[in-house]
C-alpha cells in the first residue's frame, strides 16, 4: 500500500546516534483531505479521467453533466454519436449511454408484478422483470454500475480492480479521504478499495445534482409555470387511453399528492417494441449477430426474454438523442411517430430521417404487440402536442439545449 510522501525529522542525541526508547515512531499524520463528505469525494471520482486506462476518459465523458449525463461526443461523420467510444480511441460500444440523471430512482433488478394506470383491454399489470443498471438490468444498483465502466475494455480499460486502487493512492487527496471516510484499513485490500469507490460515486448520483425535479412540468404542479396549449394537448394525449405512452412510462397516479411530484415516467419494465438493428453501429464496431437484450444479464436465462430492454426514463428526453437502446433515431418526433405507425401505417409508413420503409424489428419473435397496438392513430398536431409535452420534462439547466426542429410549442 503506497503511504503519502512525509519528512520525518530525528531527534539525534550525543555524537548524532539515535537515543534509545522503547516508544514506538508515531505514524505519519495525514493531511485532512479537500473531499469533506462521500459526495464530494464521488463527483470528484465522477470526473476524473485518470480512472481510466490512457487518462482520457471518465465517468462523465459518456454521462456528462451539462448534457443531462448523457454523451454528446461526434460520430466520424460529426453527429452526435449513437454509442460511445472507449478510452483506447478505437473502441465503440453498442448500445447507447443512458442518461444517469434519475437512475437514483431505479429499484433493484428482480421478478415482480406492478399496476398499471392506464387500464386497457389485458393490460391492468404488468409482471416480469423489473429495475436495474444499464439497459438489461445486470447490476442491482448504482455501485455496481460505477463499477462497471473502469474494468470494461470497450470504456475505461482498467486491467483489473489493482490498476485503478494504484491511481487512487497516487492521488494524495484521494489518499487521504479514502482513509477519512472509509477507515484506515480501507487500502488494505485491492476489492474493498474498488468498492469503496463505486460507494462514493453513487453517492454523488444519488444528490439532487441529478435528480432536480425542476422542470417545467414539475414547476406546473406546483402553478409556478402555465403550460402552452400544445403542451397541454400532450400532457392529455400522454395520460389518456386514446395512447400506450402511459402504460409504460408512469409510475406514480396522477394525483398523488406526494409521488406524483417525483414521477421517473418510467415504471422501469422490460419489452421489446420493435426496434430495429442500427446498421451503421454494427458496421463501425465489428459486432455481428442481433443484440439479445435481457439475456445479457446472468439473471435471466428465459430465451422468451430475447431482444427486451428496460423502459427508459422520460426525464430530459428532449436533450439526450439518439434514443432507443442502440441511438437508431435522431429525433423525438420520429421516436413517436415509430409507436404510431402501429395504429396509423398509412399515414405513418416511412421513417421522417431516412425516408424510407421502417426496418424489421432486429429481434421480432419477442415483440410486444400487445402493448405496441394499443390506442389511436394520431394526428400531425398531436403528434407535434407529444413532443411538446415531453419538451416540457427537461430539468431548468438544460432547457437552453432544446432544439426546435420544426416544432413550435409556444401558444
Amino acid at each position: 500500500m503506497r503511504r503519502p510522501t512525509t519528512i520525518a525529522l530525528l531527534v539525534l542525541g550525543p555524537l548524532g546516534c539515535r537515543p534509545d526508547s522503547d516508544e514506538p515512531e508515531p505514524e505519519p499524520m495525514l493531511e485532512p483531505s479537500i473531499y469533506e463528505t462521500e459526495e464530494e469525494l464521488g463527483e470528484a471520482l465522477f470526473g476524473d479521467v485518470n480512472l481510466s486506462r490512457n487518462r482520457t476518459q471518465a465517468c462523465a465523458t459518456c454521462h456528462d453533466p451539462e448534457r443531462a449525463f448523457t454523451d454528446g461526443r461526434p460520430d466520424p461523420q460529426g453527429l452526435v454519436s449513437a454509442v460511445s467510444s472507449g478510452d483506447d480511441g478505437t473502441s465503440w460500444g453498442d448500445r447507447n449511454a443512458p442518461t444517469a440523471a434519475y437512475a437514483r430512482m431505479t429499484p433493484a433488478f428482480g421478478y415482480g408484478t406492478r399496476e398499471r394506470h392506464n387500464k386497457q383491454n389485458n393490460n391492468r399489470l404488468y409482471t416480469g422483470p423489473l429495475g436495474g443498471l444499464f439497459w438489461d438490468g445486470r447490476v442491482p444498483d448504482l455501485e455496481g454500475q460505477a463499477g462497471g465502466p473502469p474494468l470494461n475494455p470497450l470504456e475505461m480499460g482498467m486491467v483489473d480492480q489493482a490498476a485503478v486502487v494504484e491511481r487512487l493512492t497516487d492521488d494524495d487527496e484521494y489518499f487521504s479521504a479514502f482513509i477519512e471516510l472509509y477507515g484506515d484499513d480501507v487500502f488494505d485490500a485491492d476489492e474493498g478499495a474498488y468498492v469503496a469507490m463505486t460507494q462514493a460515486i453513487a453517492a454523488y448520483e444519488r444528490t439532487d445534482v441529478f435528480a432536480p425535479f425542476d422542470s417545467r412540468y414539475d414547476r406546473s404542479l406546483t402553478g409556478e409555470v402555465a403550460l402552452t396549449f400544445k403542451e397541454l394537448t400532450g400532457k392529455a394525449v400522454f395520460f389518456s387511453q386514446f395512447a400506450n405512452c402511459s402504460i409504460c412510462h408512469q409510475l406514480y397516479s396522477e394525483g398523488d399528492p406526494i409521488n406524483e411530484r417525483q414521477e421517473p415516467f418510467t415504471g422501469f419494465e422490460y419489452h421489446n417494441v420493435a426496434v430495429p438493428v442500427n446498421a451503421e453501429v454494427r458496421a463501425r464496431n465489428g459486432v455481428s449477430g442481433p443484440d439479445l437484450g435481457l439475456l445479457n444479464n446472468d439473471a435471466v436465462i428465459d430465451q422468451a426474454e430475447r431482444g427486451k430492454f428496460k423502459v427508459p426514463t422520460l426525464r430530459n428526453v428532449a436533450v439526450t438523442g439518439p434514443y432507443m437502446h442502440n441511438g437508431v433515431f435522431r429525433e423525438l418526433r420520429t421516436v413517436v411517430e415509430f409507436y404510431d405507425r402501429h395504429n396509423n401505417a398509412e399515414m405513418r409508413a416511412r421513417n421522417p430521417e431516412t425516408g424510407e420503409p421502417w426496418r424489421d424489428a432486429e429481434i421480432p419473435e419477442t415483440v410486444a404487440t400487445d402493448l405496441l397496438d394499443v390506442g389511436d392513430p394520431l394526428t400531425d398536431l398531436e403528434v407535434e402536442s407529444l413532443v411538446c409535452f415531453l419538451r416540457t420534462l427537461t430539468d431548468q439547466r438544460y432547457e437552453t439545449l432544446i432544439e426546435p426542429n420544426g416544432i413550435d410549442c409556444a401558444d
